[in-house]
């Protein structure tokens, strides 16, 4: 065969394979078809099917190649561990270059540099971000992971300069400064995404908007429930070697070594543990209910840890008023047992579904006895079958019914996400800078969790029944 036929062979290949214009797959089977696309976007489809263009524009990439005109360059504002964690992700995205780092502790500038030239990535290191953005002209956007009481300044700055936005929650642990970045974001036109990533995460959008919402798996649903429990600890500390300077520390508003390293404890810095952990779950109570909350009341106390100023743990119960009725949602934060770990539950007078970002902790669904038929949904590829047939197993002539000691009535979802948690919501951002799709977590709706959560620090200190009012949630 000559080497012409065998260029045209395998140019007509690869055009099988590829696709044109955006196409099916012609050469390709269903079967491998649906694997290629699954591995594109970063997600497992475990009953094979394709069920839903949703799933698969919601995590972005789509495996499309990225052009060099597509390149943005990015600034890290912000790189200690949260800050490491979406530059990794970042690391994984075609198309993201990270022209700069910027971060006033050193060991995070040293360690973060270092990590990014082992991947070819050789950005610009600075302590001040306003030196940052003076010297940085051709910067597309900025990712902020600084501490709470500073994303207003820092994302404020980067919007003025003209950078689109992806911040982490909390907005801010005073909602005036919230309310300043929603401001902003809408005064210059730029976007401003904020770091609630389960918004993003495919399993999270089809357990809410597919089955909850769409097709009403669980009926009504009146109650939610979810909970971050941690195990005891103590103080973080940090490499003497890499302490920062009595003068540096005040110039950039920190009392002591020991607050900078542990500021989601103290009042000037962060909101505490409910603020900390509880916005990734508290956020989502309003996304199932569709509404916000009408009041709050918790409990709570610095009843463990007697150097730390924000509670160690919180209970709270909100009231959610939609229009099939009443709904009511508990939430807690504990700090001195890890018991059950993070997950989210929902439950419906059909069924309940458990949920988390670790799957192993929540993926399923219950069927109560009543409910109508789910096999049709089966059918459909939304929810996997329940736990197989029952299996006897013989120990000293006593029969253990396996499935209902193990998987009973579960019904697992479907759809798990091959990709570290943050990178969808990394990927949204991007891709809205890029193609103009909506953001999953704008900052208007940010902000309407921002009040929700905040406001429960101010319930646990007056000790009283929380009436939120609908203006309040709108910046």
């Amino acid at each position: 065969m000559e080497k012409s036929e065998k260029k045209a062979i395998k140019e007509k290949r690869e055009k099988e394979i590829s696709g044109k214009d955006g196409q099916a797959t012609a050469g390709l089977s269903r079967r491998d078809f649906l694997k290629t696309t699954a591995a594109a976007t970063g997600l497992v489809v475990a009953t094979g099917k394709l069920f839903g263009t949703p799933l698969i524009l919601s995590s972005q990439g789509e495996g499309k190649a990225v052009m060099p005109s597509d390149e943005l360059r990015v600034a890290f504002i912000g790189v200690g561990e949260q800050g490491r964690i979406l530059l990794d992700c970042c690391l994984r995205i075609p198309g993201i270059k990270i022209a700069a780092i910027c971060d006033i502790w050193q060991y995070s500038r040293d360690y973060a540099a270092g990590y990014l030239r082992k991947y070819g990535q050789t950005p610009n290191v600075y302590e001040d971000y306003r030196e940052m953005l003076d010297k940085e002209k051709d910067l597309d956007a900025a990712v902020i992971a600084t501490p709470d009481w500073m994303h207003a300044e820092h994302t404020n700055a980067c919007l003025n300069h003209g950078l689109h936005v992806y911040c982490e929650k909390e907005m801010s642990n005073s909602l005036e400064k919230a309310r300043s970045m929603v401001e902003t974001a809408r005064r210059t036109g730029k976007l401003l995404q904020i770091g609630h990533q389960r918004r993003s995460n495919p399993r999270y959008i089809h357990a809410i908007e597919k089955l909850i919402h769409d097709r009403k798996l669980l009926g009504r649903v009146m109650i939610g429930y979810a909970q971050w429990n941690r195990a005891k600890a103590d103080m973080l500390s940090w490499p003497k070697k890499y302490t920062i300077d009595p003068q540096t520390l005040h110039k950039y508003g920190y009392n002591s070594m020991e607050e900078f390293r542990n500021w989601r404890w103290f009042k000037k810095y962060g909101g505490g543990p409910i603020v900390d952990l509880g916005s990734h779950q508290i956020d989502l109570f309003s996304w199932v209910f569709k509404t916000n909350p009408k009041t709050a009341v918790a409990s709570g106390g610095v009843d463990y840890y007697q150097n730390r100023e924000w509670y160690d743990n919180v209970m709270v119960i909100y009231e959610y008023e939609n229009e099939e009725g009443m709904a009511r949602a508990f939430y807690q934060v504990q700090t001195t047992t890890s018991h059950g770990g993070f997950y989210e539950t929902f439950m419906g007078d059909n069924g309940s579904l458990v949920i988390s970002e670790v799957p192993q902790k929540g993926n399923w669904a219950y069927r109560e006895a009543h409910a109508p038929d789910w096999e049709p949904l089966v059918r459909e590829g939304l929810i996997l079958s329940e736990a197989p047939p029952i299996q006897k197993v013989e120990t000293r002539n006593v029969f253990v019914d396996v499935r209902v000691t193990a998987e009973a009535g579960r019904w697992p979802l479907p759809v798990e996400l091959a990709k570290p948690a943050h990178q969808p919501h990394l990927e949204n951002f991007f891709e809205a800078i890029r193609r103009g799709i909506p953001l999953n977590c704008p900052a208007e709706l940010a902000y309407e969790t921002a009040v929700a959560v905040l406001k429960v620090n101010e319930a646990v200190r007056t000790k009283s029944l929380l009436r939120f009012r609908p203006e309040e949630f709108k910046a």
